[in-house]
């Protein structure tokens, strides 16, 4: 895919939806998620939701926000997503697992318009700091690893965990 660098926006009375399975394929996609995305709803469901990740999008985030949902938490993150012409679209999003009798079926996502300024201010900085640290190893476990670990690091450095931290910037959303 050709990144164009165009920033999509969405209303923020609009909220995109989506489901997976356990294995992170599309069960589920709302009009918003299409329409802002830019598929149909045939070219989504099925597939890897990581169909619509921007490359600019660090790897220990989605670290982080999968091994929470696989033990069956709950979690927010700013994502920056792509769409299928190549742009972008900044999200918070709401993700949880679909527990049915003890069992993880499913993860559900809601998300919605995040604060421009936070984006700008926090968020950017520190995804570009992220990116920085993955791009400057050359083996990509060891990339996530550094990122993980940069990550942490600025975690500890202001002593909040990741909820914590990214609850203290929705304030403002």
């Amino acid at each position: 895919m050709n990144f164009t660098g165009k920033e999509v926006f969405f209303d923020r009375d609009d909220l995109i939806v989506s489901k997976t399975d356990p294995q992170g394929r599309l069960t589920y996609v709302n009009h918003t998620f299409l329409e802002i995305a830019e598929y149909t709803e045939e070219e989504c469901v099925g597939q890897q939701h990581n169909m619509i990740r921007n490359p600019n999008m660090p790897r220990a985030v989605f670290e982080l926000l999968w091994k929470t949902i696989a033990n069956g938490d709950e979690i927010f993150a700013y994502v920056v997503n792509a769409t299928k012409s190549g742009g972008h679209y900044w999200v918070i999003a709401h993700v949880t697992p679909s527990i049915v009798n003890g069992q993880i079926v499913g993860y559900h996502s809601t998300r919605r318009v995040p604060n421009g300024e936070t984006i700008r201010s926090t968020i950017m900085p520190l995804y570009d700091r992220l990116q920085s640290v993955e791009k400057s190893n050359s083996l990509k476990k060891d990339a996530l690893a550094a990122s993980v670990g940069a990550l942490n690091d600025m975690l500890r450095e202001k002593g909040v965990t990741y909820n914590e931290f990214i609850s203290n910037l929705m304030k403002s959303d």
